[in-house]
């Protein structure tokens, strides 16, 4: 199978499975601020690992139980919404990415800020 497909399907699998958590799982965990930032379907279209971004850390945990506790659900609906041979069982990896990057911006954005003070500083004395 080519790379082309499987990177189309991974695309596909990751719309349709964001899709189907936010419109159609009722579950009170999920909910607030998460993305799913990729999904990748092996060759064999047997497995997709789902990559999930969760910005509030004390609720990352809980709503990945609740992601994992609802797979069957969600495989079920993909199966429906997706034409494909097999409908892939799915994994849900917590991604932190997207944290880690809103941090470097933070760090960066402080060091910007001290240097910036420090070269005030610098030309007061002068």
């Amino acid at each position: 199978m080519s790379y082309q497909r499987i990177d189309r399907i991974s695309e596909e699998v990751r719309r349709e499975v964001d899709a189907i958590i936010r419109e159609e799982l009722g579950d009170p965990r999920i909910g607030g601020t998460f993305s799913i930032t990729r999904a990748e379907v092996t060759g064999d279209l047997r497995y997709a690992k789902i990559y999930v971004s969760v910005l509030e850390d004390d609720r990352r945990d809980e709503l990945m139980e609740a992601l994992k506790s609802a797979k069957g659900f969600i495989r079920r609906a993909l199966g429906k919404r997706m034409i494909i041979r097999y409908t892939p069982e799915l994994i849900f990896v917590s991604d932190r990415n997207i944290a880690y990057g809103v941090h470097i911006a933070k760090v960066l954005a402080d060091t910007m800020q001290s240097e910036d003070h420090e070269d005030g500083r610098d030309e007061a004395e002068s």
